[in-house]
């Protein structure tokens, strides 16, 4: 067994990219083959701010393991990322083992994971809920890669999850919701969809104000706003219009909602059949994922006139949704508790790099 890191080479970018197909079924395969080539190649819009390292194990001439070591200026963690492995923890030892030696060498003193380069692309670890395929924009991986990292030297240091909402019933209503719609409302704020002829304007407001507050998460890391809007432009194709809310105060955004419908892993593979489908699907969903949410710190309680407005386009649609991705300690994990059905569990996880490792 052995690995080795690689550059651009034609034949280790092919074995990488492999490693998904053998381990994942057409179904649960997220990796989009596409986004994944141009990162290897330095190519994405986000390349240019991090410092990728690549590598593949194999055993003989067959690569049974795969992953990625980003590095930022002027930061001393090294996130661990792209990682694909066989069952087989002597393999999983042996990436891990490489990875570590990596981050020590270039003076890291801990390393993150999964990170798969940037909190603009993806990151988290996910570890339950493998009996039902993937939904849009979840981080998916195998069952057994929790253990794989425990059992090399990794902590649990973040815990997210998503929640699944049942189909609203027609005229569910959440007093306390309604309420606080109609109060920020009466206090002269403005909630309003998205509009497809002013998308990219939409999506310079929204830029402004979702850097802002995602700016303390971990792992976060400021893109420019060329970039943000370069990076989010194939939302356009895929998103729903009305799913999508902006709260104003005296013409300001101060708060947004973000849901798109929920295409599963069609839209990380086009092809002319999947293409249909994702057409199907954006004229009529199964359900919605809620990706993202945040609220201006001054305008505290408008979340919830957000989330009012979002359960009626629910109800009018009479349709399941899932609450992706929230951080614990947040208050969107708690929104519309009565309406929960299952939840979805999510790590980050850490391994301190020190004279006893």
């Amino acid at each position: 067994m052995k690995c080795i890191e690689f550059t651009t080479e034609p034949k280790r970018i092919r074995d990488f990219l492999s490693l998904p197909k053998r381990l994942y079924s057409r179904q649960d395969n997220t990796e989009n083959p596409k986004q994944m080539r141009q990162i290897l190649l330095g190519q994405h819009p986000l390349n240019k701010y991090f410092k990728l390292n690549k590598f593949i194990v194999y055993d003989e001439q067959k690569p049974v393991a795969r992953f990625a070591i980003t590095r930022y200026p002027k930061d001393k963690t090294a996130y661990f990322g792209f990682f694909e492995c066989e069952n087989d923890l002597k393999v999983a030892k042996e990436a891990f083992k490489i990875a570590e030696r990596f981050a020590k060498n270039n003076s890291c003193d801990k390393i993150v994971g999964p990170v798969d380069a940037s909190f603009w692309i993806k990151y988290r670890l996910k570890i339950n809920k493998f009996d039902t395929p993937p939904y849009t924009g979840e981080p998916y991986n195998k069952d057994y890669y929790l253990e794989l990292f425990q059992k090399n030297g990794y902590q649990i240091c973040e815990h997210y999850t998503s929640n699944r909402y049942k189909a609203a019933q027609y005229k569910y209503m959440n007093a306390e919701y309604e309420g606080k719609y109609k109060e920020f409302v009466q206090k002269g704020y403005r909630i309003r969809s998205l509009k497809m002829e002013e998308y990219d304007a939409d999506m310079k407001e929204l830029y402004r104000l979702l850097t802002m507050l995602y700016s303390d998460f971990p792992i976060y890391k400021d893109l420019s706003e060329e970039d943000f809007i370069e990076t989010f432009k194939s939302y356009k194709s895929i998103i729903d219009p009305t799913m999508v809310k902006f709260g104003y105060k005296n013409g300001e955004i101060v708060g947004f909602f973000i849901s798109i419908p929920n295409y599963n892993n069609r839209v990380y593979h086009l092809n002319p059949l999947n293409l249909v489908k994702i057409l199907k699907t954006r004229k009529e969903p199964q359900d919605y994922v809620m990706l993202y949410m945040g609220v201006d710190h001054a305008h505290h309680g408008l979340g919830r006139a957000l989330v009012y407005s979002i359960i009626q386009e629910l109800n009018r649609s009479k349709k399941p949704s899932i609450g992706a991705l929230a951080r614990d300690g947040k208050v969107t994990q708690n929104y519309a508790k009565d309406m929960i059905e299952d939840v979805y569990e999510y790590v980050l996880l850490e391994k301190k790099l020190d004279a006893k490792n």
